[in-house]
């Protein structure tokens, strides 16, 4: 069976985020990923983790103005100074954490820039954080998001994520594999699943429709977490879905997994 994250951005959202450290350690979590730390000193979130026993498996690199729209900067060339900003801070973030790895989401591409443009400022930006992270140990992973959920995101497949990877040439960055975004985008999961499996570091879920727990739509989570362990993946697997009712009622498919 895989290793479990859960998402605390999604999950337990019943209670404040300090709160949920403690929710997931009692749910039975050894491992915890949330989009951002930066609203909270990274020592007041270590205690957490530490008196819960819980690893810091995943959060993103800042990724501008999140209530305002942004979702990423890295493909905006007017961003630059900002992305190698929040790399820096990332960085210090993730060494008090003891987080060896965080993701960079791209963004929606800004009105009046094209996809060259695009695409030649996130390979520059991607350089310049896998490098700077590898020199403190950090890897860096990118993820394709649908666009359903958010038009106008620039990453929105596997083939296309990969071909970037290949374009920044470094052994510090690789592919995180959202289930949910991946299903509406491509489907044929299993299959990529086996044939990228060299490069996908880290795995998040979600069923599909509704972004809810497992076994509440289309996605045979059963034979894919089977799958995963065939293939021999060994990271996390981050729980990134919205509970159809209560966290805790939500958590059935979980347990039945455990037993």
């Amino acid at each position: 069976m895989p290793k479990f994250a859960a998402n605390l951005s999604m999950l337990f959202t019943e209670v404040d985020f300090l709160q949920r450290f403690g929710q997931a350690a009692d749910a039975g979590f050894q491992g915890v990923e949330y989009l951002f730390p930066y609203d909270f000193e990274a020592t007041t979130i270590k205690e957490v983790l530490d008196a819960n026993k819980l690893t810091q498996v995943l959060f993103n690199l800042p990724a501008g103005d999140w209530l305002g729209g942004d979702r990423g900067i890295a493909v905006d060339p007017a961003r630059v100074e900002e992305f190698q900003r929040g790399v820096t801070k990332a960085i210090q973030y993730a060494k008090v954490l003891q987080c060896d790895q965080v993701n960079c989401l791209a963004g929606i591409v800004p009105d009046g820039v094209s996809a060259e443009q695009a695409e030649h400022t996130f390979v520059s930006n991607l350089q310049f954080a896998a490098g700077a992270l590898k020199e403190n140990g950090i890897s860096l992973i990118i993820e394709a998001i649908n666009t359903r959920d958010i038009p106008g995101f620039f990453l929105t497949n596997t083939k296309q994520a990969l071909d970037i990877i290949a374009k920044v040439g470094s052994d510090n960055l690789n592919f995180q594999y959202d289930i949910y975004h991946m299903q509406i985008m491509e489907g044929d999961l299993a299959p990529t699943l086996s044939e990228h499996i060299g490069q996908i570091q880290h795995v998040q879920l979600a069923d599909n429709p509704g972004r809810n727990e497992p076994g509440t739509g289309e996605i045979n989570y059963p034979f894919l977490f089977k799958h995963l362990d065939s293939i021999g993946y060994q990271g996390w697997v981050g729980c990134e879905y919205k509970p159809k009712t209560t966290t805790h009622e939500g958590l059935t498919w979980l347990n039945i997994l455990r037993n």
